[in-house]
This record gives C-alpha cells, structure tokens and sequence, in this order.
C-alpha cells in the first residue's frame, strides 16, 4: 500500500511540511464547520473543534486521536457538562464568560472535567479535547437544548469528514484495516 499523503509530506519537506498539511486541512475543515454554522446561525464552530481537528491531521497514529475516542470523549463532555450545569443549578444563568464566575460554575466547570476524565480514562477512550468541550457547556457558555445538540451535530460532521479526509489521503487510524 502507497504510504499516506502526510507521511509522504513529512519526508519531503520535513515538520514544516506536516504543519502545513495540518493548518490547510484544520482550515478547510473548520471553515466549512463555520460556514454551515452561518447557514443554521447555530454554534458549528467552538473552541473543543479546534483541538480536535489539530489531532485528526496532525497526530492521526495517536490513539486519542482515533474517530471513536474524539466521539465517545466528546459524547461524555457533553453529558458530564449538561449533568453538572443542572447539579449546581447554573442552568438558564448568565454564562461565567458574560457574568463571572461564581461558586456554582466553579464546581460545575471542576466537576464536570473531573467526571469526564474519569469516564474516558476507564473506557480507555482519552480524548483531551473534550475537556474544553465540557467546560463550554458546564461554564453556560453553550448550555441551551439547541446549542447542545449543534455542538453535537458539528463534532459529528468534524469527526466524520476529518476522518474520510485522512481516509481518502491515504491515512488510517491505529488498528484499521490498511
């Protein structure tokens, strides 16, 4: 089997050659992500997207980076960040960004990592993006049902098309057929 575009890159051009297969494909990933956001005027672009992608291109042999655990990480951020932002009674608050942190959202943002790093380390799944995915939803930043589910539906699309770009370059996860 030909070896992929990245590793083909890397070898001719070295590092800086990989950092450029990284930046254009996070780029051309992330503004369609953007773009479809405008189209829905939902939240398709958030900060736990640009980690996501940055491991997708550039760190593909890395397990945390595999599609399964960037969408079970994420997957677990979203309901520890959900759980924790109901357990403290931050829901339907102004945001820590816009209102300051107060003692609930500290234990909110703290909690809510904590329990996803737990979860992700027992199912052997790490994905260390999906601390930031958390504490977006658990700090109130993204916190209604609809922003929720956009923040679902664009790790979705991103997990998914960042993966069928890899794919179609040549490139495949740890343990996949090659």
């Amino acid at each position: 089997m030909n070896p992929s575009l990245l590793s083909r890159v890397t070898s001719r051009a070295g590092e800086a050659g990989a950092g450029v297969y990284t930046g254009v494909l996070s780029l051309v990933l992330l503004a369609a992500s953007g773009a479809i956001g405008l189209a829905l005027s939902t939240p398709w672009l958030f900060p736990s997207l640009g980690p996501t992608v940055m491991m997708i291109f550039g760190t593909p042999d890395q397990p945390a980076a595999r599609p399964v655990n960037a969408a079970v990480g994420h997957a677990v951020a979203l309901v520890a960040g959900v759980a924790c932002l109901f357990l403290f009674g931050m829901n339907g608050k102004p945001s820590a960004p816009s209102a300051g942190l107060t003692p609930g959202y500290v234990l909110a943002g703290a909690l809510s990592v904590a329990l996803t790093a737990l979860v992700l380390h027992l199912l052997k799944l790490q994905h260390p993006p999906a601390g930031a995915t958390t504490l977006i939803v658990s700090l109130g930043v993204i916190a209604s049902p609809p922003g929720i589910l956009a923040m679902a539906a664009a790790l979705a699309f991103t997990i998914i098309v960042g993966w069928g770009i890899n794919w179609a370059l040549g490139e495949r996860p740890p343990g996949a057929v090659r």
